[in-house]
């Protein structure tokens, strides 16, 4: 059966996008693909990326092509500035004084980017004591190159869920959150002991009851339940202790005693009786 994305739907989409001015590739969600081009980031996590269609969580541009699009089926859209990140802004680009930057650990160069009152901008030129800087996000009036395919169109509420979840906390294995659907519009979320030291759980927490209200919005209560469980150490199983019935002098008896209570072992033995002896000290 051929599905075809509408809006409001939750897929999986695998992607890698190029500047189609430069070829250049700069973000995919594969992994070898990415350290291939040498663009592979430490703690990134490659792997199709959660979509609600119309939602705005990706490009205009993108958005819009998403819905018609079939399950499986790769595809190729141009993405011009307007669809993009926009047109860029000469009103954006700023001189600053170089001795701004005198704290600097090294020397500016063209291309290099800097931080400015919590603003990131790329360094164009350096010269006569002053420094032009960009404030232009990179892709500012560049078209884009979108290749994607859309993996799985998601239909399953719990299945939905889970990846709105993973989306927030994509270290922790989707599978281990428990869901539970309450009469009455209640949500349960358990959520697993590892997660438990990450760090802004709480306002993680938040955004995921956020995302709930917002794309399941008969749901009237959600509660989040940490459950600590005891570790009882593993028990080592005993091991009988068997009495032999045959005593060796050498193993357990002393002095004058070995003779006879050898011979008393050896009778009770005959008489179907089992003896046990302790040496006295």
């Amino acid at each position: 059966m051929i599905l075809n994305v509408q809006r409001g739907d939750f897929i999986l989409l695998d992607y890698s996008m190029k500047v189609k001015e430069t070829g250049e590739l700069f973000d995919t969600t594969r992994e070898e693909e990415a350290k291939e081009a040498k663009i592979y980031r430490q703690g990134t996590f490659y792997e199709p990326i959660l979509v609600v269609v119309g939602a705005g969580w990706v490009l205009k541009g993108l958005d819009e092509s998403l819905v018609g699009m079939e399950e499986g089926k790769p595809f190729t859209i141009e993405i011009p500035p307007e669809g993009g990140l926009g047109p860029r802004d000469p009103n954006k680009i700023k001189l600053f004084p170089m001795r701004r930057f005198k704290e600097l650990d090294r020397r500016l160069q063209p291309g290099m980017q800097v931080e400015v009152n919590g603003q990131v901008a790329i360094v164009r030129s350096v010269g006569a004591g002053r420094v032009q800087l960009d404030f232009n996000p990179p892709l500012a009036g560049k078209t884009i190159i979108f290749n994607g395919v859309v993996r799985k169109i998601l239909t399953d509420p719990l299945e939905k869920l889970r990846h709105l979840i993973h989306r927030r906390i994509p270290s922790i294995s989707k599978e281990k959150f428990g869901l539970e659907m309450i009469e009455g519009g209640i949500l349960r979320i358990t959520i697993p002991e590892e997660a438990f030291l990450l760090e802004g759980l709480q306002i993680i927490k938040r955004g995921i009851a956020s995302d709930i209200e917002r794309f399941f919005p008969d749901t009237k209560e959600i509660i989040f339940m940490e459950r600590y469980e005891k570790k009882t150490p593993p028990q080592t199983p005993s091991t009988p202790i068997t009495v032999p019935t045959t005593v060796q002098a050498s193993q357990t008896l002393k002095g004058s005693e070995t003779v006879e209570k050898a011979q008393a072992a050896e009778k009770g033995q005959e008489g179907g009786e089992k003896k046990e002896f302790i040496d006295e000290p």
